[in-house]
């Protein structure tokens, strides 16, 4: 994994917050943190109001207690998986497993799709709601600002998990590509077509063939140290 996968480098590097912090999925991320707090920390706040007759609040919208619960719930459970993905984003370069890195990207692209459905889901569930309130129920209009923040922001909360999930969806396919080396490849050794050779260094075998001498002729015998003395005929 010298050449990283899934959009990250290899395991054991140190951890550098200002990449982390500048990385597009984390940007993203950090919105729909923001967007979800928006969301349902209006309708907690001032989405339940009451009319002077009577002493049990009602929603806002429409006083369909179920469009608050929906915004409410929908709004925390996105704000704790934005907490859970950032703190993925953070270790995903430890993780050693190309397979580990796999699972974990899936995830997120089925999770910010999901959510963005659940938004989408939420964003007409409480339009539709706010324009079906009656002013009889609210002649105040309290929590109007809430009202419409929890609506601008669960319109927008679609659009940064679509891009979460498309993120995502790019880091698997880069994934996917640096991966194929290591599951293509094999073994020169393990080839029983056409066995290999045994190494050498290219110059021990220059020097072996630069310093061959021939072995000198039978007729260069030196006969002078032997005493042997030729005979002309």
């Amino acid at each position: 994994m010298d050449g990283g996968a899934f959009g990250a480098g290899k395991a054991g590097g140190a951890f550098d917050l200002q990449a982390f912090l500048r990385q597009p999925h984390t940007l993203l991320r950090l919105l729909s943190w923001v967007f979800s707090i928006v969301v349902f920390g209006s309708i907690v706040n001032e989405g339940y109001v009451n009319r002077l007759d009577e002493s049990e609040e009602h929603c806002i919208f429409n006083r369909n207690r179920n469009a608050c619960n929906y915004g409410i719930t929908v709004g925390v459970l996105a704000f704790l998986s934005c907490l859970l993905y950032l703190a993925l984003d953070a270790y995903f370069p430890q993780i050693s497993s190309v397979k580990d890195r796999k699972k974990a990207v899936l995830s997120d692209i089925g999770v910010s799709a999901f959510w963005a459905f659940l938004w989408f889901v939420g964003f007409c569930f409480l339009t539709n709601q706010w324009q079906a309130s009656k002013e009889e129920d609210n002649p105040m209009n309290e929590g109007g600002d809430a009202a419409r923040a929890a609506i601008t922001f669960s319109f927008f909360s679609i659009f940064t998990w679509v891009g979460q999930a498309f993120l995502a969806y790019q880091r698997f396919l880069l994934g996917a590509d640096s991966a194929l080396f290591s599951q293509d490849y094999m073994d020169p050794s393990q080839d029983s077509g056409m066995p290999y050779a045994p190494y050498t260094n290219e110059e021990d075998a220059t020097d072996t063939v630069g310093t061959y001498q021939q072995p000198p002729a039978a007729d260069a015998f030196d006969t002078e140290t032997q005493g042997y003395q030729t005979q002309n005929y």
